[in-house]
């Protein structure tokens, strides 16, 4: 008799755990947009200059730069004057052209890295 409650009880926890319902597709992500030419030479840019200090926009040895939004305007001013403890960036290491692709790809909504 303990051996058929046994039985019984084992069949109907296999049962109850074989109910679940099984994930039919991988949950929902945000999108990111597709890059266009100027925004991926700017990552390529970003990757080159930034990403030792900004690790895929993240805080490193700099502050983090994901979700914060700041004007083309004060990007370039950055970059070029290197206020506070950033270096500065002459038109010999980093490109007029250069760095409005770098403003670009910075400018992708939210966060580039997907965050």
């Amino acid at each position: 008799m303990l051996r058929s409650h046994t039985l019984i009880a084992t069949t109907l926890a296999f049962a109850a755990v074989g109910c679940g319902a099984a994930r039919q597709s991988p949950p929902l992500q945000a999108q990111q947009p597709a890059l266009t030419s100027e925004q991926l030479t700017g990552q390529r840019v970003y990757m080159r200059d930034c990403n030792g200090c900004h690790p895929q926009g993240a805080a490193g040895l700099g502050p983090a730069l994901n979700d914060k939004p700041v004007p083309a305007a004060a990007i370039k001013l950055q970059v070029r004057q290197g206020v506070g403890a950033m270096p500065s960036f002459s038109e010999k290491e980093i490109s007029a052209q250069e760095l409005d692709a770098l403003v670009a790809f910075m400018s992708v909504t939210g966060s580039p890295w997907g965050g």
